[in-house]
C-alpha cells in the first residue's frame, strides 16, 4: 500500500505528464510523426514542481521534437543558445515527455536523447538527471528504441509515469495510417 506521500509524488508526475499530453495534442497529426509533449520542470516548495517551458512536436521551426521545442523556446527565454541552456537550468530540473525520447532521427537531425545527455552544468555534471516517460516509442519508425539505455549510460535516471499510456499512445498516433512504413521519424 502506497504512503501518503508516495501518493502526493504519484499525483505530481501525472500533473506533469498531462501538461505534456496537452502539448501533444497541439501537435499536428502527420503520418510521420508521432505527436508528442513535452515540459521541464524545476523543483518547488510546493512539491508539484515549477512548469519552466512546454513543447510539441512540429512548434518550433523545422522538424522539432517536443524535447527540442523546450529547449528552443527556454534557451530564447535565458538569452543563451541551446548549447548552453544547461547552464542556466535551476538544479533538480526534470524533462516529462509522452514518449521516449528519440535515439534515431533523419540525417541531419540530432536525437533527442543527444540532446538531453549534451545539457550539461557548468561543472560538467548532467543538467537534466531524469527524464519521465509516458510511453516508450513504439517501433513503427526506427525500430527498438535505445534511448532509455542511452541515457541511463550517461547517468540520467528513466522513469515510467504510468497510467496514461493508452491516452497517449491514441494522440502520438492521430493521422496515422493503420499501418506504417519504416524510415519516417516522430
Amino acid at each position: 500500500m502506497a504512503t501518503p506521500k508516495q501518493d502526493e509524488i504519484a499525483t505530481a508526475h501525472q500533473k506533469n505528464m498531462r501538461v505534456a499530453l496537452d502539448e501533444a495534442r497541439k501537435s499536428p497529426p502527420k503520418p510521420t510523426n508521432f505527436c508528442v509533449g513535452a515540459c521541464l520542470v524545476a523543483p518547488s516548495s510546493s512539491g508539484d514542481g515549477e512548469l519552466l517551458v512546454t513543447g510539441y512536436t512540429l512548434e518550433c521551426e523545422g522538424n522539432t521534437h517536443a524535447e527540442q521545442s523546450c529547449f528552443i523556446k527556454l534557451s530564447k527565454q535565458y538569452g543563451c543558445n541551446v548549447g548552453q541552456l544547461g547552464e542556466h537550468l535551476p538544479g533538480g530540473t526534470v524533462l516529462y515527455t509522452t514518449m521516449e525520447p528519440c535515439n534515431k532521427r533523419s540525417v541531419g537531425n540530432t536525437p533527442c536523447v543527444d540532446r538531453i545527455r549534451a545539457l550539461k552544468t557548468e561543472d560538467g555534471r548532467q543538467a537534466i538527471d531524469t527524464v519521465y516517460v509516458g510511453v516508450s516509442e513504439p517501433e513503427a519508425f526506427v525500430g527498438a528504441n535505445e534511448g532509455k539505455r542511452k541515457l541511463e549510460d550517461a547517468g540520467i535516471h528513466v522513469q515510467h509515469v504510468p497510467g496514461l499510456a493508452e491516452e497517449i499512445l491514441r494522440v502520438a498516433t492521430a493521422g496515422h495510417a493503420e499501418t506504417s512504413s519504416r524510415g519516417n521519424e516522430r
